[in-house]
C-alpha cells in the first residue's frame, strides 16, 4: 500500500485511545513535553476501553471456582467468558484448550514442561529468548537465521528430513520479529512441520496486537501471546492449542484448582486425581482481572477492525522508514529486505553513535521513549550487526561510553494507539541528533546511559 493510499484510509480508523497519551515528562534542556511512547514491542499502553472495563468490574471482585456467593459466581462467569472470547479471537479448533498464564514466556515454558519424552525441538536463532530458551529438557536443534521467507521454509524442511522420524518433534517460530518487525511465513512453516510429522507452536507476542491470528487458518498446533503487548495490563498471557500433550503432562503447578480429587492412602501418602481440562495447568487463584483485560482487548481490536488498524499502521511504518532513509548515517536492520511485510517494529543503528547514547538523548531531549540493546534476541541482533553470534553480552546498555562503538541497536515500535505526532517527532529528532548532535552531556550509570546533571 502506498503512503497516499494509507493516508486516505486514516479517516476510517484513527488511533485508539490509550492510557498515558496525555502524560507530560520533563526535558533535560528545560520545560515539559507530551511523552511519545514508541516502545510498543516491549509493552503497549493499555487501551482506555480495557481500563474502563476492568474498573467497572473491580467492585465485584471475587474468587473464582471456589465460592457459592454472588460475587464469586459472577467472577467465575466473567473468567470463563473471557476464555471463550479469547478462543474466538484466535479462531481455535473445537477441541483446543486455552490456558491463561502470566506471559508469553510463561506459556512457552508451560508447553516445554508438557513435551513428551525424547521430544526434539527445532527453533531458529532469530527467536526472542522467550521462545529460544525454554526447551532445556528436550533435544534442541538451533537453525541459522534465514535471509528470505523461502529460505526459512527450506532450512526447516532440511532439518526435519534429517531427524528421527519416529519420535515426537516440535517447531517453534515467531509470527513477527520483535527486532525487525518482519512477518514470518507461518502457514508455510506449519505445512513443512506437519509434512514431516512434527507439531508447531507460534509465538504471536508481536503478531497478535497487529494482525488477526487464526489458529485454524495458519494451521498451527499452539499459539502463545502476552496481554501487555495486546493493550492489556501486565501479568497475563495465553497458551492455546491442542489438548493431548497438555492433558498427558504433569500439572505445570501443583495445587488447588489443578486437582480434582485428593485422598490419603493407608500408607500415609496422598493420591491425587488431576483435572484434564485447562484447570490442570491453572493451579492457584487465577488472575481474573488479567484474563478479563485480555478478553476486553480482543473485543476492542475486533470491533475497531484489523483491516483499518493494519492500513493505518502501514502508513506509520512507511512514514518512519521514509524518514530514516533520508538520514544516510542510519542503517535499518532487516533479515528479509525492504519489501518484506512487517508490523510497526523497526530497529536501526546510527553511524558514529553509541545506540544507548542515542536512545538516552531521544528521551531526555525530546520526550521520546524507545528501546536500546539486544532486545532479548541476542543471536539475531548479533547476526544483523555482523558480529560473532557466539559472543556473550547483556540486555540493555553495554559498558561503552557515549560515542563509543556498541554492540546494540535502537528499536522504535508503535501500534494502534500511536498518534501521527509521535512518529513525526521521532523522525525529526533523529534527523536533528545526527545533524547537530546532542545538546547535553551523558554518562554511563549502573549500565545505563543517562544525562549528566553533575555540571
Amino acid at each position: 500500500m502506498s503512503v497516499s493510499t494509507a493516508a486516505a484510509d486514516q479517516s476510517v480508523c484513527a488511533s485508539l485511545p490509550v492510557l498515558g497519551r496525555d502524560v507530560t515528562v520533563p526535558l533535560v534542556t528545560g520545560g515539559e513535553v507530551t511523552y511519545a511512547a514508541l516502545d510498543y514491542a516491549a509493552s503497549a499502553p493499555a487501551l482506555q476501553r480495557v481500563w474502563d472495563d476492568v474498573a467497572a468490574y473491580a467492585p465485584y471482585y471475587g474468587s473464582v471456582h471456589r465460592g457459592a456467593g454472588y460475587l464469586s459466581q459472577l467472577s467465575t462467569d466473567l473468567f470463563e467468558n473471557a476464555r471463550r472470547t479469547v478462543t474466538e479471537f484466535l479462531d481455535c479448533r473445537p477441541d483446543d484448550q486455552l490456558i491463561f498464564t502470566r506471559s508469553t514466556t510463561d506459556s512457552l515454558n508451560l508447553l516445554a514442561a508438557a513435551l513428551p519424552a525424547d521430544c526434539q525441538v527445532f527453533v531458529f536463532e532469530t527467536e526472542h529468548h522467550a521462545s529460544l530458551l525454554p526447551w532445556r529438557d528436550a533435544r534442541v536443534t538451533y537453525l541459522n537465521a534465514p535471509r528470505t521467507p523461502r529460505q526459512a521454509v527450506e532450512t526447516l524442511e532440511r532439518a526435519l528430513a534429517d531427524r528421527d522420524p519416529y519420535g515426537p518433534a516440535l517447531v517453534c517460530v515467531t509470527g513477527a520479529s520483535n527486532v525487525t518487525g518482519e512477518l514470518w511465513p507461518v502457514r508455510e512453516l506449519a505445512a513443512a512441520a506437519h509434512a514431516h510429522g512434527a507439531r508447531i507452536v507460534l509465538d504471536a507476542a508481536q503478531l497478535a496486537p497487529h494482525h488477526p491470528v487464526s489458529v485454524r487458518d495458519l494451521d498451527v498446533d499452539w499459539v502463545a501471546f502476552s496481554g501487555h503487548k495486546l493493550y492489556a495490563p501486565f501479568g497475563s498471557g495465553v497458551l492455546a492449542g491442542r489438548s493431548d500433550w497438555l492433558r498427558a503432562a504433569e500439572p505445570y503447578l501443583a495445587g488447588g484448582g489443578a486437582s480434582r480429587k485428593v485422598s490419603r492412602r493407608a500408607d500415609g501418602g496422598v493420591d491425587v486425581e488431576w483435572h484434564e481440562n485447562a484447570a490442570r495447568h491453572e493451579a492457584g487463584s487465577p488472575n481474573v482481572i488479567g484474563a478479563y483485560s485480555i478478553a476486553s482487548a480482543c473485543k476492542a481490536l475486533t470491533e475497531a477492525g484489523f483491516d483499518s488498524l493494519v492500513a493505518r499502521e502501514q502508513y506509520l511504518i512507511e512514514k518512519v522508514r521514509a524518514g530514516l532513509a533520508e538520514v544516510p548515517e542510519v542503517r535499518i536492520l532487516s533479515l528479509f529486505g525492504d519489501d518484506a511485510p512487517r508490523v510497526g517494529v523497526i530497529s536501526f543503528v546510527v553511524e558514529g553513535w553509541n545506540s544507548s547514547h542515542f536512545a538516552a538523548a531521544l528521551s531526555a531531549e525530546y520526550g521520546i521513549g524507545v528501546r536500546d540493546g539486544l532486545f532479548c534476541a541476542h543471536p539475531l541482533v548479533r547476526t544483523l550487526l555482523g558480529s560473532d553470534p557466539q559472543t556473550q553480552g547483556e540486555c540493555g546498555a553495554p559498558d561503552a561510553a557515549p560515542g563509543e562503538k556498541s554492540l546494540n541497536a535502537i528499536r522504535v515500535s508503535f501500534g494502534a494507539g500511536t498518534p501521527d505526532e509521535h512518529v513525526e517527532r521521532f523522525v525529526n529528532a533523529v534527523r536533528e541528533l545526527v545533524t547537530d548532535g546532542a545538546r547535553w552531556n551523558y554518562r554511563t550509570e549502573d549500565g545505563r546511559c543517562v544525562p549528566d546533571t553533575s555540571a
